[in-house]
């Protein structure tokens, strides 16, 4: 159990990198943000299982797709980079 708490993790880290790259005006490879957006998408069908905080993930994912076509403000880029980062670095501990 602790294995699997630790890949997604891994996975809502993987997604902040791509949230970060985006902020500081790094473009990262549309590959890379589809998935880690389909990685969060996917991730957050643990919602229907009860998780709250799997609706984190699923607002992440619609704001990565945006940011295929788009430039999101600041703020829609760093919100969802933080909260990601924190749920992947208490799954580490």
């Amino acid at each position: 159990m602790a294995l699997i708490v630790k890949i997604l993790g891994c996975i809502d880290l993987t997604a902040a990198l791509a949230f970060l790259m985006l902020t500081f005006g790094i473009v990262p490879y549309a590959q890379y943000t589809l998935f880690c957006a389909g990685l969060l998408f996917v991730k957050s069908l643990f919602i229907l299982g009860g998780d709250v905080l799997s609706a984190i993930d699923l607002g992440a994912a619609v704001v990565l797709i945006v940011s295929l076509f788009l430039t999101p403000p600041t703020l829609f880029l760093w919100i969802p980079a933080l909260l990601l980062c924190s749920k992947g670095l208490v799954s580490f501990l």
